[in-house]
C-alpha cells in the first residue's frame, strides 16, 4: 500500500520554524541598532542645518543671537523644521547650536 504524501510532515515544519526563529534572533538586533543609528544621523543633520540657517541669519541682520523663533520668523527655518528641532532637544545658546539628550 503507497501512501499518499499531500503535505509537510509535523518534523519538517518543526525545522522550518526553528531556521525562521533562528534567523529572526540574528537578525532583530541589528534592527535596532541601524534604528538608533538613523536616529542619531538625524539630529545631526539637523543639528547642521540649524547651525547654518543661525550662521546665514546673525551675519544678514548683524545680531548677536537668535532664537529658534526668530529663524522661524525670518523665513530661515519651516514651521516643521523648528518642531523637529524642538522634538530633539535642539537648542540655541549664544551662538552654538546644541544637540539636548
Amino acid at each position: 500500500m503507497r501512501r499518499k504524501k499531500d503535505g509537510f510532515t509535523l518534523i519538517e515544519m518543526t525545522i522550518v520554524l526553528f531556521i525562521i526563529g533562528l534567523l529572526i534572533l540574528i537578525i532583530a538586533p541589528n534592527i535596532n541598532h541601524q534604528k538608533d543609528r538613523a536616529n542619531s544621523v538625524h539630529t545631526s543633520a539637523m543639528t547642521t542645518v540649524v547651525q547654518t540657517q543661525l550662521d546665514t541669519y546673525l551675519d544678514a541682520t548683524e545680531k548677536k543671537t537668535a532664537s529658534l523663533g526668530d529663524l522661524q520668523k525670518a523665513g530661515y527655518l519651516t514651521s516643521k523644521q523648528v518642531k523637529i528641532a524642538v522634538k530633539e532637544g535642539i537648542k540655541i545658546n549664544g551662538d552654538d547650536v546644541k544637540a539636548g539628550s
